[in-house]
């Protein structure tokens, strides 16, 4: 049985921020503690700050960002129809380019996402 395209990405990921963090100055520890506070609820919830990071990844076409933020969107209770209108507007922002980002990242959505729970 092959790995999962999200099994691979969090596996591979967790190695290399084992790498990171070794090489990490403290600059580095605080953006990142940042970016990880940056994310919690406060006047807006978890879950419309990682639709805002998810449509913010596709209009910047960062595929490891995306699929962090979509998997991260699952995790949140974003359904299908609120990822749609993200979708639509990363689209009418980022423009015509950002459409092969949105085939993957909708793709990953229906084969690994959409009916599960993580």
């Amino acid at each position: 049985m092959t790995e999962s395209k999200i099994e691979s990405f969090k596996s591979t990921r967790e190695k290399q921020n084992a790498i990171l963090a070794k090489y990490a100055n403290q600059q580095q520890k605080r953006f990142f503690g940042l970016d990880a506070a940056t994310y919690q609820a406060g006047a807006l919830d978890k879950k419309t700050k990682e639709l805002l990071g998810f449509t913010a990844s596709l209009v910047l076409r960062c595929d490891d960002c995306i699929l962090y933020h979509l998997i991260a969107c699952k995790e949140s209770g974003v359904t299908s129809e609120e990822l749609s209108e993200a979708v639509g507007i990363a689209m009418l922002v980022g423009g015509s380019i950002t459409i092969p980002h949105v085939r993957r990242a909708m793709s990953i959505w229906d084969e690994e996402l959409q009916d599960t729970t993580i």
